[in-house]
């Protein structure tokens, strides 16, 4: 069955079953290629007739993932230059008042899309809510910084999709003033940033950040730097002429070498804050799209009325050290080398060590490096928000004999209720009754900023998600202490 809904660009159909009508593939801002390409996003010409939105729309050029990765991530790709678009399910396009999310995914800024079986927005329809999720340029299409383009594509390409929301979701049964944005990874960071850029305010009311916060941007030299790098790698001009002359898969490639330079060879000298983290494409501070990194704006009080639930998984970096077997080549001497690295004091790795006295010190170097890349930023966006809520994930997958634990994007089945779409990372038989947990409390908190338990600024209260959910007081408390005065 075909629902047919207006937007202010034209008529789309839908298919409607089981009491969920999807609408896939709508486009929200105009091809970004030929001369549009590396410049803002641009208005969708509008289209006569019904529009079928019955097929997920093409997807941003990305590398995808390599091996072992490419085996627990699915990878969906889709051709075509009509890239800025987005789904949309809805439990039935004539209501009203309907609470909204926009999913924005991750991928590193480089990979992922909105078409991914895990993404399906059908459990948030099920259950009252319009789900959105947006495709966006990735990596040099949409990040790559250069004298004479627009700064954070990417970003301004989901401010877009925002706007789109805000003036097209009420035909779809939303409530334009009742959106909660939320993202896992890159795509959490890119809320972040969201939080903090002023052409995003008044686009949404909450913000969910999964396995990502406002700490991770680069600066603009650093970013110039790298775009110098890819014009070099790629024998072009570092201009938007130079790299507009480049076929998209091209650029690809040449991302993906740089990618593999910084993290075979990270030199500080060349790769500035990149070393500690080996992204190569992220949201840049140019000062204008966004004016200061994100954790700083936040902390000065953008977008302070915006309620906020933010968190991450116990065994974060697992992820990706397990799979590849970098993790049993780690040695002691490794773990104090990046405590040093992250200004540590003495005595943290011994402090590490004993909150796990057996683990081996490739998992302490998990530990740290989960820490430093997603609990601790989690923690202080908490702080500087002042009214948020924080979440720890800790279910342990079977996957790789239970080695990976809770890992790095783990938890999104059970967030959008798709176990059995997350089955290669959530193994044969994940527990429902979790999903239906965090589920709910996501649903709740879209629903009134609430989504179960107290504020973090209450007693660091931590909401776990595991084999049992409860709230704690600040875990692992003595290890957050560690990073006091340090980002």
């Amino acid at each position: 069955m075909h629902s047919v809904v207006k937007t202010l660009s034209g008529e789309v159909r839908g298919n409607a079953t089981s009491g969920v009508t999807a609408f896939l593939g709508i486009p929200y801002a105009a091809a970004p290629f030929g001369p549009l390409r590396f410049r803002e996003p641009a208005p969708v010409e509008p289209w006569e007739g019904v529009r079928d939105a019955l097929e997920h729309g093409p997807t941003a050029p990305a590398p995808g993932y390599p091996a072992p990765f490419s085996d627990l991530l699915p990878v969906v790709r889709v051709p075509g230059e009509e890239i800025l678009n987005l789904n949309v399910w809805t439990p039935d396009p004539a209501a009203s008042g309907l609470p909204v999310m926009v999913w924005i995914h991750g991928g590193a800024f480089v990979n992922g899309s909105n078409s991914i079986p895990v993404y399906d927005g059908s459990a948030f329809a099920r259950d009252g809510v319009v789900l959105v999720s947006v495709n966006y340029r990735l990596g040099a299409e949409g990040f790559l910084h250069l004298p004479d383009a627009p700064a954070n594509r990417g970003l301004l390409d989901q401010v877009a999709a925002l706007r789109w929301v805000r003036d097209n979701i009420a035909a779809f049964g939303g409530d334009p003033d009742a959106v909660t944005v939320f993202g896992e990874s890159a795509g959490g960071m890119s809320v972040g940033a969201l939080l903090a850029m002023p052409s995003a305010r008044g686009l949404f009311r909450r913000a969910i950040l999964q396995s990502g916060a406002a700490h991770h941007a680069l600066s603009a030299a650093t970013a110039s730097k790298v775009a110098g790098y890819l014009a070099e790698e790629v024998g072009v001009e570092p201009t938007v002429a130079g790299f507009a002359g480049a076929e998209p898969a091209r650029l690809v490639a040449g991302q993906q070498a740089l990618s593999a330079q910084s993290a075979t060879r990270p030199d500080p000298g060349r790769w500035g804050e990149i070393t500690l983290n080996s992204m190569v494409f992220e949201p840049v501070v140019d000062g204008e799209v966004l004016p200061a990194l994100p954790i700083e704006a936040i902390a000065a009080g953008a977008s302070a009325d915006v309620d906020v639930l933010v968190g991450s998984n116990r065994d974060e970096h697992r992820f990706f050290l397990v799979p590849t077997g970098a993790a049993d080549q780690v040695t002691e001497a490794a773990v104090a080398l990046v405590a040093g690295a992250y200004r540590l004091p003495a005595g943290a790795v011994d402090a590490y060590r004993a909150e796990r006295p057996d683990s081996p010190p490739g998992l302490v170097l998990a530990d740290l490096m989960g820490d430093w890349f997603f609990r601790i930023p989690a923690v202080r966006l908490a702080e500087a928000n002042g009214r948020a809520h924080v979440y720890e994930f800790d279910w342990v997958t079977p996957v790789l004999d239970g080695r990976l634990g809770s890992c790095h994007a783990l938890e999104i089945g059970f967030v959008f209720d798709t176990l059995a779409a997350a089955s290669d990372l959530g193994g044969g038989d994940p527990p429902q009754e979790l999903a239906d947990a965090m589920h709910a409390a996501w649903v709740a908190f879209a629903r009134t900023g609430d989504p179960g338990w107290p504020p973090y600024a209450q007693d660091r209260a931590v909401r776990r998600f595991g084999d049992v959910v409860e709230t704690r007081t600040d875990p692992r408390g003595g290890l957050r202490e560690l990073w006091d005065g340090i980002r």
